[in-house]
């Protein structure tokens, strides 16, 4: 999944990874993943590095009496030979949008002598109905843990913030067998960490949960910076943190870099009209290979290879590789997906009922455009994005 720019999502993981000292590090992939690892394959080979560092793609393989991985649980339980085989003491597990410290938090679980340690975060209230709402006593041990509850119990002394699972964990790597064994005997189990895994661990395991704000890697004065990009509405509004005089999260930090497949792309270029008039690019984005026309450009991110017509207005958009925009195009709010081709003076974000006819709105309000949606071909098809005979 495309990010900020040039970033993939799952390079902010496995960036943590690096920067944190980890340096055996399996994914886990499975449908329609030949993007993903050629992606991991091409920015993220770790020859050379050590002969006991990796980055291993790891598909689905259906092996006997095996199919395609049926949960997060079950992806690790088929690959338990493969996990034996590091003799690792400790498995560490987690995505999303942020930058963390995994030695503050494995520094903890041994701390705790604990079967499980869960990366939490506090949220408001309101928002809590979203996570799974976990309740630990003040040296960090959980009792209670409920998955997306309609009202969930506010903290102690704060009852308008609720403490919240961030779905990283750290699993002694024993402990983690035994309870994968477990879980696959199980026939009415979804075979998820997040759904039940870790629920069922809740009192009769050392389950212990980690603040995030403990090693989360940022400016101190900033508030711990943690994305779920699960939703269209949460991919959007991580993108547009990214954005703006003050980012959600610093990718310029050169401390804990956030590392990326390098692309050989020309720079993007900013050219007038034909009248001779330049356009206006601020608080946004811009990724090699991108041109802006005589344009507008506000708190958006271009991907790389953007293209955008004279007179269009961009609005606090996503506009991912390959995007091409013709002259005078209003886009306001919006995701517009791969190598699609907006015709000249399209208006999309403007008229709230007229997009829901033609393209795909989220309940914030965020449209969806997709090259079929525009009646054009699929990326990677035979026409490469243009309108389909």
């Amino acid at each position: 999944m495309p990010f900020a720019g040039t970033l993939k999502i799952i390079d902010f993981t496995l960036s943590n990874c690096l920067n944190s000292g980890v340096r055996r590090v399996s994914v886990l992939t499975q449908y329609k993943s030949q993007e993903l690892i050629r992606h991991l394959m091409r920015g993220w080979n770790l020859a050379g590095v050590g002969s006991d560092e990796f980055v291993d793609i790891v598909p689905a393989q259906q092996q006997t009496g095996e199919g395609w991985y049926q949960g997060t649980a079950d992806a690790i339980h088929q690959n338990l030979g493969l996990l034996s085989e590091t003799g690792a003491r400790f498995v560490l597990a987690g995505d999303h949008v942020y930058k963390m410290d995994y030695r503050c938090i494995v520094a903890d679980h041994v701390r705790h002598d604990a079967d499980v340690t869960v990366a939490c975060i506090e949220v408001p209230v309101a928002r809590a109905c979203e996570f799974g709402v976990i309740q630990a006593d003040d040296d960090g041990r959980i009792r209670a843990f409920q998955e997306k509850p309609a009202c969930a119990a506010g903290l102690p002394g704060c009852p308008d913030r609720a403490l919240v699972s961030m779905g990283i964990y750290v699993f002694s790597a024993s402990f983690l067998h035994r309870e994968l064994h477990r879980d696959a005997a199980d026939p009415l189990s979804r075979h998820d960490f997040g759904c039940d895994i870790f629920p069922a661990l809740i009192g009769r395991a050392r389950a212990f949960a980690h603040d995030f704000s403990r090693s989360c890697v940022g400016p101190d004065e900033k508030p711990a910076y943690w994305r779920d990009v699960g939703t269209l509405d949460g991919y959007w509004q991580a993108n547009m943190d990214m954005t703006g005089p003050a980012p959600g999260l610093d990718l310029n930090d050169p401390a804990w870099p956030v590392r990326s497949r390098g692309q050989l792309l020309p720079p993007a270029r900013f050219l007038a009209g034909a009248d001779g008039h330049g356009g206006t690019v601020t608080d946004s984005l811009v990724a090699g290979g991108s041109v802006v026309t005589a344009a507008t450009v506000r708190r958006s991110v271009l991907s790389t290879n953007v293209l955008v017509g004279e007179g269009s207005v961009v609005e606090d958009s996503l506009l991912l590789p390959g995007v091409v925009l013709g002259c005078n195009v209003l886009l306001r709010r919006a995701i517009v997906d791969q190598d699609c081709v907006l015709p000249d003076g399209i208006r999309i974000g403007e008229c709230a009922a007229e997009d829901r006819s033609r393209f795909m709105v989220t309940e914030e309000g965020v449209t969806l455009v997709t090259a079929r949606m525009l009646g054009q071909c699929a990326p990677g098809g035979a026409s490469g994005g243009r309108v389909c005979p």
